[in-house]
């Protein structure tokens, strides 16, 4: 927590030596000035060798800034602040290495407006059209942030590619640091050197003619040609002879990215072994990349570090989402249903209730308009009949597929006003957000999406295993390594394609709810837990319950 003289001296950076000249003598005044000049020179040294580490220099005003306003504070706090202001002089769109005073006072503000932000509010809600915007940028090996809004609709057609080159970018950079393609490191012996791999462009084979042997390069399946698989990087388009490949784990679509070794005859890149880009956990990401606030909210930075938030987790262990799926709400069983549930939650209201569309049985006709307007206002009224749950739980409302929505393009928007008014009026800690959206449960990130993913990546795949009992292993080990939670091919699923960066899950989140109508499944993997509630009204009216406090999911099912 920052200090209190800090606060005071950022709101009034004054001496004091002055005032307290007339009670000491000229010679203790000279040392008294002597000590206060080398410690302030002390100081600046500390604070010009700091920036210099990170590769940045400090003009004279900036750092004489700096000085004065740091001067207050202890060693620790000292080491502590000055991370904090390089971190935030970081993520500024720097043009040059030399540092300027508006950079740093810009930096300071925002460190010390993220050390006062009053962090008691424990959630969080993110539509994806919030989502903030980060590319990467190979230069300076760091994500740096877009402060202009970006519009829904593309004004440029370059755009398109731009999606496949962020998404190659954001994979390439992680594939890197993994161990396994790191680079070797100078004095490393002979068996250090044999484990490593080293990853090529498509131009290197392109541009060679001599035997290559295996190499292995990290590119995006295409079918240029229909019958014909591709593998294309930002560098050139190379094709590929599939026959005797060994698929690793995971379900391989078109437009997916892939590790592919092999040897390159003839202008063809005859394929050994196919296998995903490495993933990692969220916490490698963010030690890499320091504290930033990948994920969105009002927060500068990530609230993983937050002790307060931390706090609030661990003492509120009775805290639960309930998570249901395919909520039709013109149907008497699932009111019937709902009736009961809400009922027997009365007694110990659930913190949170995530419920995901469809919201209607039946998404077309005539009468389709009156029918969703009235099951919303049933909804709110059975909700009513619970005061318990009106007044501690937080309903959030994520669109399906079928409801209604301008075209069928990620990400969705919200359900129109004109058929929620009945619910925000009766329920006043409902929430309608996007799909997919982001919810921040105190340190806790978690991504809510729905969407028929499982049969739509079966029937999209390449090379379908035959077991499919591990088809949600596959998947969420298939999302979590392109880092998209939703890798079909655009053309089954399209995208808007100034949005594609609302639908990166990286680093990767705590929590992704993958609403299907596929059987309910739990999985983890990489510290993060992937769940599918399954169809409320398909599937006998099962449901999830989450548990924050522990991470963990029960199974859940109303029974006649």
């Amino acid at each position: 927590m920052i200090s209190a003289n800090f606060v005071v001296f950022l709101v009034s950076p004054v001496f004091t030596c002055h005032q307290n000249c007339v009670k000491i003598g000229t010679r203790e005044f000279s040392r008294h000035f002597v000590e206060q000049t080398n410690m302030a020179a002390t100081i600046r040294g500390k604070i010009v060798s700091t920036f210099k580490l990170h590769g940045l220099s400090l003009k004279i005003d900036a750092s004489k800034f700096l000085a004065e306003v740091l001067g207050s504070l202890t060693e620790v706090e000292l080491e502590d602040w000055l991370d904090k202001i390089v971190e935030g002089v970081q993520k500024q769109p720097l043009t040059t290495s030399l540092v300027d005073r508006d950079v740093v006072e810009q930096a300071v503000q925002e460190c010390s407006h993220t050390a006062e932000d009053d962090s008691d509010h424990a959630f969080t809600f993110i539509d994806a059209f919030s989502v903030p915007i980060f590319s990467f940028n190979p230069d300076r090996k760091k994500f740096l942030p877009h402060n202009d809004v970006s519009s829904l609709h593309a004004h440029n057609p370059n755009a398109k590619s731009m999606v496949f080159r962020e998404r190659y970018r954001v994979l390439h950079q992680r594939t890197m640091r993994h161990e396994l393609f790191s680079p070797v490191v100078e004095g490393a012996n002979q068996s250090q050197v044999a484990e490593k791999f080293a990853l090529k462009p498509v131009e290197f084979l392109l541009g060679s003619t001599a035997n290559l042997g295996q190499i292995i390069v990290l590119g995006m399946l295409t079918q240029i040609k229909e019958g014909k698989y591709y593998l294309e990087d930002p560098s050139g388009v190379v094709e590929l002879d599939m026959r005797q490949a060994n698929f690793h784990t995971g379900l391989y679509t078109e437009n997916c990215f892939v590790l592919a070794e092999g040897t390159y005859e003839d202008g063809v890149f005859r394929i050994k072994a196919l296998g995903f880009p490495p993933a990692e956990p969220g916490k490698v990401t963010r030690n890499h990349f320091g504290n930033v606030n990948f994920f969105g909210g009002p927060s500068s930075t990530s609230l993983k570090a937050s002790e307060k938030l931390k706090a609030i987790e661990r003492e509120n262990h009775n805290a639960m989402f309930v998570i249901l799926s395919d909520v039709w709400l013109d149907q008497p069983k699932v009111m019937e249903k709902l009736r009961a549930l809400f009922s027997g939650y009365s007694t110990m209201p659930p913190a949170m209730f995530i419920l995901c569309g469809n919201f209607t049985s039946e998404p077309y006709g005539p009468k389709h308009y009156h029918t969703l307007k009235a099951s919303f206002q049933a909804f709110a009224k059975l909700v009513a009949e619970f005061p318990p749950l009106t007044e501690n739980s937080r309903f959030v409302f994520i669109p399906g597929p079928q409801d209604p929505g301008p075209g069928n393009i990620l990400p969705r928007p919200p359900i129109p006003m004109v058929f929620t008014s009945a619910i925000t009026e009766k329920i006043p800690m409902s929430v309608f957000t996007s799909n997919p959206c982001r919810i921040q449960y105190c340190t806790q990130e978690i991504v809510v999406f729905r969407e028929d993913l499982v049969n739509k990546m079966c029937r999209n795949s390449i090379n379908l295993s035959s077991d499919l009992k591990d088809i949600p292993v596959q998947l969420m080990k298939t999302i979590l390594a392109q880092a998209h939670i939703c890798p079909i091919p655009p053309h089954v699923r399209p995208i808007y394609w100034t949005q594609d960066h609302s639908l990166r899950v990286y680093p990767v989140p705590d929590l992704m709810i993958l609403a299907d109508k596929y059987d309910p499944y739990t999985c983890s993997s990489l510290e993060c837990v992937s769940t599918n509630p399954s169809s409320f009204a398909r599937n006998e009216f099962a449901f999830k319950v989450y548990w924050p406090s522990t991470r963990e999911i029960e199974d859940c099912k109303i029974s006649d």
